[in-house]
């Protein structure tokens, strides 16, 4: 079988450490008190372990893909800050942003992602799919590293929530529980192709719905709502929903036989 040999594997485990240090460093808030923020030093020493077993399937030297990430911390922090606000300042059960990085699993899913994606583009194997694993673990959200999402992102509840490797989300995009955003076809012949949709700026994809293929793009400032399935593009300011019919009926009759039992 072709692939990384066993004996140049990273450690799972170590993997795991390295981003739950990485995490509560940047964001002390999200460790809860169970794990303790580290020293840049300490997290350049953990990554550099991690990556010197893989050395012959890396792009560059350990040392400079070490040096390259921890150069971009900040601009990923920044990002991660506006994740924050912007589900603070939507979301009106938030109460806080500290609230939202302790506490919302949407938020920890995309912190996850955000570092990541750097490593997945700086051409590091198999790490980020671990880390990006660990998250989907803890919180049933489960981002590909390799996708490619603006900033700020908002995942609202997010159990169930799929996003796959090509898939292309926009800024200020708002997704709830049980959204995939998957491939059409899951050929494997495809593997170098896009083969999820774009998701332009400030669109809104509500619980349960699909969208599908590399070809699909939804516009701009659309609204998609619950349990939509698209495998074809929509034009911005589209609002999608699923055509069904609700029945009410009076339960009047039954209401009064119990009534009529009762003073029996």
């Amino acid at each position: 079988m072709k692939g990384l040999k066993i004996h140049n594997l990273p450690s799972k485990a170590g993997v795991v450490s390295f981003t739950e240090k990485l995490t509560v460093t940047l964001f002390p808030s999200a460790g809860g008190g169970f794990c303790h923020p580290v020293s840049e030093a300490n997290l350049r020493k953990r990554l550099l372990s991690l990556l010197k077993p893989m050395k012959e399937k890396l792009p560059a030297p350990a040392r400079e893909l070490v040096r390259i990430f921890f150069k971009t911390l900040h601009e990923i922090r920044q990002k991660l800050e506006d994740d924050a606000a912007s589900i603070a300042e939507n979301d009106p059960a938030a109460t806080s942003v500290d609230e939202v990085i302790m506490t919302y699993p949407g938020f920890f899913a995309i912190l996850v992602y955000r570092l990541a994606n750097r490593l997945t583009n700086s051409g590091v194997p198999l790490i980020p799919r671990i880390m990006t694993e660990y998250a989907h673990s803890l919180t049933g959200i489960d981002i590909h590293p390799g996708a490619t999402i603006g900033s700020p992102f908002f995942i609202d509840h997010g159990t169930g929530i799929v996003i796959g490797e090509t898939a292309i989300i926009g800024k200020r995009v708002k997704l709830y529980q049980g959204v995939t955003i998957g491939a059409l076809s899951v050929s494997k012949n495809m593997a170098s192709t896009k083969r999820h949709p774009t998701i332009e700026d400030d669109v809104i994809i509500y619980a349960g719905s699909t969208i599908l293929g590399g070809d699909t793009i939804i516009g701009h400032d659309s609204i998609i709502g619950g349990n939509v399935w698209l495998t074809g593009s929509v034009p911005p300011f589209s609002l999608v929903y699923h055509e069904n019919r609700v029945t009410v009926r009076d339960r009047g009759n039954n209401k009064g036989k119990k009534d009529k039992n009762n003073k029996e």
